[in-house]
């Protein structure tokens, strides 16, 4: 059997794929790349595990849409040509040749299959244009409600495969580890009591698809589930990652309230940034002004602020009028959820700008993989925002994450049912983009797990109680957000090592059946198991996070060093680190 962890749109891709789904996949893949994977059909049994209701991820709050070059004027080399430009140079043009061309062909057959997309009066696809792309290539639903309407269309057709079998409320601890393969995992399941109850499910192959981790940060687009959960496993079951050290910080969510998101699309249809006194001043910054790459923008928002004593920028829609003249009814039906959102707090958008600033949005590093999602460990693989595959570089462009979860997603389940047992990995190489034939570091840098060796939990929080949310968060915020140097993250990496090393230390002790499958359930509720857990892998990424940034001295992409203010051309390629001294 198959298990899946996660359910937004990576997850779903790779459930369909590994059951044999052929709704999606019949235009075939691309041979990019040293990668390959067997012939022939093959499909297994999928336990698709999700940690909430079956459709809450990142994926059902995605606004935008998916950029995708489908339509006639476009082309996928555009596409990958604009994807690599937003990398920042850490792109590998492979993988991103992968997602463009394959990208392309799924989207095609998602529309076929269902998929219910925007449409004009003649029964065309509609598209939009977001910041850095060449073309209006970016497919919409619902209006502002793209990843609502994609997960619903497709979990839908999960629920409709009979080899597909769902487990809802289902968090998972850890994976299991036999001879240096995985074998399984480790989830607490909530009861029907609201108790928390262990179970260890074996498997032949594991997918993370968990998504990111936007609750590192007090500041977040992203849902509550959000807590970097499939990557915290597999660094403490040894795999390697890469690019940890790029978090993106969308540049407009709503600086009041829940910090919800304003899509790229309101930029892309014509709106303006404005600072206290009404000047737009991102004309001064980047001749591509608001359609800059969102590194760009977010960095510009963040530096407005701190000019104007913390208070936030402002976003004014106003010029959409001269092509809208009712412009509050073109609101309300281009931007449903955001329009709606807005006037629950009182604001008028179509007669006032609204106040927004950056806010953590989505991990361009994650769990190193290949073209097939294959990880470094033996039965692992990976899709969506917890993998690394070297499509999203060192920032990401708008729109390609709900592609890349189809893409790659997709990949991920072919492989896990058309692997031999002793499959291993095909990564590609981690090349330098700027200095020709200069050598890199093909093996990760090894770090330890604070709390295992003894030498590393010295920081504030050795010794002191184990950490709250609101704490992590903090700390995030203060040394390893917008803005980085090197003494916010010398003293994020020994206050996060001291942290980890207590929250390590506490886990075994509260929550026995959880971490050691003791048989002892129902110590405590479901909710306050999960809390714990949760925090613990915030606390496992944000250290290796702070570790990679205080590592790269340069500013490059999403990593803005303000001691390092210009790109280091002899780091231009990504850096892999893996965690020893683990407990799986």
């Amino acid at each position: 059997m198959i298990v899946v962890i996660g359910a937004g749109i990576a997850g779903l891709s790779a459930a369909l794929a590994a059951a044999g789904d052929k709704r999606v996949g019949a235009e075939g893949l691309t041979a990019y790349g040293n990668a390959n994977i067997a012939g022939g059909d093959a499909s297994d049994d999928v336990l698709l595990v999700c940690k909430d209701e079956f459709v809450e991820s990142n994926t059902y709050h995605a606004q935008g849409g998916v950029a995708c070059a489908i339509f006639s004027d476009d082309d996928p080399r555009l596409h990958a040509e604009d994807t690599m430009a937003a990398g920042h140079g850490l792109c590998d043009r492979t993988a991103v040749d992968v997602l463009t061309d394959e990208g392309a062909r799924h989207v095609r057959e998602l529309i076929a299959a269902g998929w219910h997309v925007d449409r004009g009066e003649d029964g065309s696809v509609l598209r939009g244009l977001e910041a850095a792309h060449c073309r209006s290539r970016v497919v919409h639903a619902g209006g502002d409600a793209t990843g609502k309407v994609l997960e619903l269309d497709v979990s839908a057709m999960v629920r409709e495969n009979p080899r597909i079998h769902v487990l809802e409320h289902a968090f998972l601890n850890d994976l299991i580890m036999r001879d240096g393969h995985v074998s399984g995992v480790r989830l607490t399941v909530r009861g029907a009591d609201g108790e928390a109850e262990s179970r260890t499910i074996d498997a032949t192959r594991v997918i993370l698809a968990t998504g990111g981790a936007g609750r590192l940060y007090p500041y977040t687009t992203n849902p509550a589930v959000a807590t970097g959960d499939g990557l915290a496993a597999a660094l403490r079951a040894g795999a390697q990652v890469t690019d940890l050290e790029f978090y993106q910080f969308h540049p407009t969510a709503m600086a009041i309230g829940e910090h919800f998101l304003v899509s790229e699309a309101v930029r892309g249809e014509g709106a303006v940034l404005l600072d206290e006194h009404g000047h737009r001043f991102m004309t001064d910054v980047d001749p591509r002004a608001e359609l800059a790459p969102r590194d760009v923008v977010a960095c510009a928002n963040f530096r407005t602020m701190q000019a104007q004593g913390g208070k936030p920028v402002m976003l004014d829609v106003s010029p959409m009028a001269k092509e809208n003249p009712d412009l509050a009814a073109f609101l309300r039906h281009r931007f449903p959820t955001i329009d709606a959102y807005t006037r629950s707090l009182g604001f008028d958008w179509s007669k006032e700008p609204i106040p927004v600033a950056p806010a953590a949005h989505y991990w361009m590093g994650g769990i190193r993989t290949d073209l097939f999602g294959r990880s470094s460990i033996p039965g692992l693989y990976a899709a969506g925002e917890c993998a690394r595959t070297g499509v999203q570089g060192a920032n990401r462009l708008a729109s390609n994450s709900l592609l890349e979860g189809l893409v790659y997603g997709y990949r991920a389940g072919l492989a896990t049912v058309r692997d031999a047992d002793d499959a291993v990995w095909q990564p590609q190489t981690l090349d330098n983009s700027a200095i020709t034939g200069l050598p890199v570091a093909q093996e990760p840098m090894v770090l330890d797990m604070p709390g295992h060796d003894g030498g590393n939990a010295d920081g504030d929080g050795a010794g002191a109680s184990v950490w709250d949310r609101g704490r992590i968060e903090n700390e995030m915020w203060k040394h390893v957000g917008v803005l980085r140097d090197h003494d916010g993250l010398a003293a994020a990496v020994t206050d996060l090592a001291g942290a980890l090393a207590e929250a390590n230390a506490a886990v075994p002790a509260a929550v026995p059946a959880a971490v050691h499958g003791s048989g002892v359930s129902g110590a405590a509720s479901y909710a306050d198991r999960i809390a714990m857990l949760e925090n613990r892998n915030l606390l496992t990424v944000g250290y290796v996070e702070a570790v990679a940034a205080l590592n790269r001295c340069e500013s490059r992409g999403a990593h803005t060093r303000t001691d390092y203010a210009t790109v280091n051309p002899t780091i231009a390629h990504s850096i892999a680190y893996r965690l020893k001294g683990t407990s799986c």
